[in-house]
């Protein structure tokens, strides 16, 4: 059973196409990863999926309901926790959780235990007095996991839920994540650009420029790429880029070496065999050589041609430099 259906999904800004004709579908109880770079189309799409932003084409079907039809059914049936912070911060934690359960309806009776036990969960318990001020980025993170959760979804959004934490609250927010998704078969809609976050995911999806570039499963999506990765950095790597197409016929069967950020990348099967003969008959001067299994960010690398962590111009910096150019226009 699928609980999330998307046909041909647009969406456009004047001449910009944010998102370009998608279509995926998200089974019950599936963490579903929408991974690419900034200004790619993730947060839009996460945006008309929860009735947001309207849709310039296709059709979108969450929980059973439609998006544009049926929008106060999809809202009711969703949480979403924000890439930006949401809170009102002069609240207690425990005032934001009140706040959101009555703009839902929720009864009396099932508001304050649904608090506390959100709380307990998201172990701020000893902090439901205190103002959303004074917490961490993390401690806001799971109180705003806390609150998309307090109205029972059968959907969680999380719109790159742990951008700006360190390592450490990484870890332990997707361990609050996973462990609710075992717990109440949860769906999850997941957009991100770390690749560990990603690699949580059951199935992920590939969007760029707007456009899915490919929809797998982290594994399959890393077997893709055909062998173990090879770096290499030389003295001039595009000469040694040239010179590896050149001399090395069994890199035709791969993805072609790409030169980014310094560093010659490309697979091969058997890299272990293939390294001494690279050693033994390379013209190009070598600075370091290494070897490694793929991982989502060589599968992005192949697909793009960059990292995924390269930072474009971002959608709001589009958007803007759209609004100066109009506005210089009149």
């Amino acid at each position: 059973m699928n609980t999330i259906e998307v046909e041909e999904l647009s969406r456009n800004f004047g001449q910009l196409v944010a998102v370009d004709r998608v279509s995926f579908q998200v089974a019950e109880g599936e963490i579903f990863g929408f991974l690419g770079p900034n200004g790619a189309g993730k947060t839009t799409t996460i945006n008309m999926l929860c009735t947001l932003l309207a849709l310039s084409g296709g059709r979108a079907i969450v929980n059973g309901y439609d998006v544009v039809r049926q929008r106060s059914e999809v809202r009711h049936s969703i949480g979403l926790v924000f890439q930006e912070p949401a809170l009102d911060e002069y609240l207690t934690a425990e005032q934001n959780l009140r706040f959101h359960a009555y703009a839902y309806n929720i009864p009396k009776e099932l508001r304050e235990k649904r608090i506390g036990k959100l709380l307990e969960l998201v172990e701020l318990s000893d902090r439901r007095k205190s103002k959303v001020r004074t917490f961490s980025g993390g401690m806001k993170r799971r109180l705003e996991i806390a609150r998309g959760l307090l109205h029972n979804p059968r959907v969680l959004f999380l719109d790159e839920p742990t951008l700006g934490l360190d390592p450490q609250t990484r870890r332990l927010i997707w361990d609050y994540i996973l462990a609710l998704r075992k717990e109440n078969n949860l769906t999850i809609f997941l957009t991100t650009h770390y690749m560990d976050e990603a690699e949580n995911s059951d199935r992920i999806s590939i969007i760029d420029h707007g456009r899915i570039i490919a929809l797998d499963t982290p594994d399959k999506l890393k077997d893709a790429l055909g062998g173990d990765v090879i770096t290499l950095k030389a003295v001039d790597n595009n000469a040694a880029a040239l010179e590896l197409k050149e001399r090395y016929p069994e890199l035709s069967s791969g993805p072609s070496p790409v030169v980014q950020n310094g560093v010659i990348t490309f697979s091969v099967p058997q890299g272990e065999k293939f390294l001494p003969k690279l050693m033994d008959s390379f013209q190009s001067h070598l600075l370091s050589i290494g070897i490694r299994r793929p991982t989502l960010d060589d599968v992005f690398l192949n697909l793009t041609g960059r990292a995924i962590r390269d930072e474009e111009a971002g959608f709001k910096e589009q958007m803007k430099g759209m609004v100066m150019r109009r506005g210089h226009g009149r």
